[in-house]
Formats: structure tokens, C-alpha cells, sequence
């Protein structure tokens, strides 16, 4: 009886082991089948030039609209859905959301339109192609053809009393982008009072723009007459030079007399600036007697 009850114990206990088992059977089945369903990941897709090429380069005149290619491969075995835009400069596509097939590549042709007043020389821009999670960026050069002209002009110079500063305004008048400097320099009736020398405003102007500035004179004189020059230039530009008179009294406004006083003040300070000046010529060496 021992002896016939030791077999049905070892069937039992392999049954068990089978059953205890098969749930890790089902679970390994499982996550092979959920593999095997899921999409496969997007390989890396590229947009470049066509040709090959490592940046598009497009040349023209102020106006036209220029053309390209960009090229998209999709190495991947699943459609890859690409969208495009332009940055930095006005590019447009035919379509801006591209799909292309598995194991192919897509020629997209893409039009870049300058402006009629755009400047002569280089510009830059890029292409941006953006699919499953990743952007790809491509660089645009541009190059716009036309004379080039450097030319500024400071305009507009009046003395702000109030806010005790020198107003006026920078035009660019050329086809270039300039970065202008400015010096600033006042003669009063006996010297200069106000002497600051050519220095750069951090500022850039487009052709055909204006800017207004303003250029602090917190301390002017009690009592003059002034003549202020702002001169104005830029590189490849010819200086252009502003003048204001300016007249300084005590009180809100200087009178009728107050005027007549420094005008005849300022033609006698000329004039004995002038006898100074041609006595020193004509002295031997250039010294005065």
C-alpha cells in the first residue's frame, strides 16, 4: 500500500509545478506578441539640400523669388510625416506637412521671396524640418545682388531745454546696413564747451530707416551763445554733419536784449579769435610777436 501511493505523489507534485508555471508561460507569450504588434521606432530620417549639398545658397536681385530643393529621406519601415518652416527669412512650400513613404526619398521644392527693398549683401536663414519627436535644421544663404551705397545723414537737431539734452535723428539713405558713431562738439562765444569724441551708438539701421536719439547735455553753460555740430558716421559713409545755435541765459526764456547782448558778445569773441589767428600766421614760425 506504501509502496503504490508514492507514485500518485510524484504526479501530483509535477502537476503543481506545470500549473505554477504557466501564468510566467502566458506573461513571456505576451510581451513576445506586444513586440511583435507594436510599430517599429523611426529610424534616423534626414533633411538636407538636394545634391547633397551641406547649406542651400540662393542669389538674386531686391524682389525676386528664388528656388530650392530640400531633400527627405525616410530610412524607416512606417510612412514618417514631416513638417516644414522657414525662420529668419520668407520661405514658403508648396505643402507645409510632407509624408513620405517608408524606404524613400522626397524632393520638396521651396520658394524663398526678397523683399523690393531688401539690402544688398549676404543674409541668412534656415529651414526647419520637424518629425517624430526630432527637428533637423537647414542652413539658408542668401545673397542679395544690387550696387552697394553707404549713406547717412543726422537730421533734425534741436537743444531740448527742459530735459537738458540734444534731440535729433539718424536716416539711413544708402542700400547697406549701417552702424553709426557719433561726435559731438560746441563752441561757445570764448571756446568750446561741449567736446565728446566719435563713439559707437550700438545701433543698426536698415536702409531707408530713421531713428530718433537723444544725446544728454546736462550742464550747459549759465550764459553763451552756442553753435552745436553732431557729426554722424558709418563705415564706407561719408560724415554728415548737423549744426544748432543754441542761446543760454539765466531765467525761463532769454529776452529780446539778453540775445542782442550775446550776439554782439559772440561777433566780438569771433573777431578776436580771427585777429588772433592771422597775427599767428603771419609771425615767423607760426608764434605771436
Amino acid at each position: 500500500m506504501r509502496t503504490a501511493a508514492r507514485p500518485d505523489r510524484q504526479a501530483t507534485a509535477r502537476a503543481v509545478r506545470r500549473k505554477a508555471n504557466r501564468p510566467g508561460l502566458v506573461a513571456a507569450a505576451t510581451a513576445l506578441l506586444a513586440v511583435a504588434a507594436a510599430p517599429p521606432a523611426p529610424q534616423d530620417w534626414t533633411a538636407t539640400p538636394a545634391a547633397g549639398r551641406p547649406y542651400a545658397y540662393l542669389e538674386g536681385p531686391a524682389g525676386s523669388v528664388l528656388q530650392d530643393t530640400l531633400s527627405l529621406t525616410n530610412p524607416g519601415g512606417a510612412p514618417l510625416t514631416v513638417r516644414l518652416t522657414g525662420q529668419g527669412a520668407p520661405v514658403s512650400f508648396a505643402e507645409p506637412t510632407v509624408t513620405v513613404p517608408a524606404r524613400t526619398r522626397a524632393d520638396v521644392p521651396f520658394a524663398v521671396t526678397l523683399a523690393a527693398d531688401a539690402p544688398p549683401g549676404e543674409h541668412r536663414g534656415t529651414v526647419r524640418a520637424e518629425a517624430a519627436g526630432r527637428e533637423v535644421r537647414v542652413d539658408l544663404r542668401l545673397r542679395v545682388s544690387g550696387p552697394r551705397l553707404a549713406a547717412l545723414t543726422v537730421e533734425d537737431v534741436r537743444f531740448d531745454e527742459v530735459a537738458g539734452s540734444l534731440r535729433y535723428t539718424l536716416v539711413n539713405r544708402g542700400s547697406t546696413v549701417l552702424a553709426p558713431r557719433l561726435a559731438v562738439r560746441a563752441e561757445g562765444l570764448f571756446g568750446t564747451v561741449l567736446d565728446r569724441p566719435e563713439r559707437s551708438l550700438q545701433l543698426v539701421l536698415r536702409p531707408g530707416e530713421r531713428a530718433a536719439r537723444t544725446e544728454p547735455w546736462p550742464d550747459p553753460p549759465a550764459l553763451d551763445s552756442v553753435t552745436v555740430r553732431l557729426t554722424a558716421t558709418a563705415p564706407g559713409a561719408a560724415p554728415s554733419t548737423a549744426r544748432v545755435r543754441a542761446a543760454f541765459a539765466p531765467g525761463p526764456a532769454p529776452t529780446g536784449a539778453t540775445v542782442l547782448l550775446l550776439a554782439a558778445a559772440g561777433g566780438v569773441g569771433h573777431a578776436a579769435r580771427r585777429r588772433i589767428g592771422s597775427r599767428a600766421r603771419r609771425s615767423p614760425g607760426g608764434a605771436t610777436p
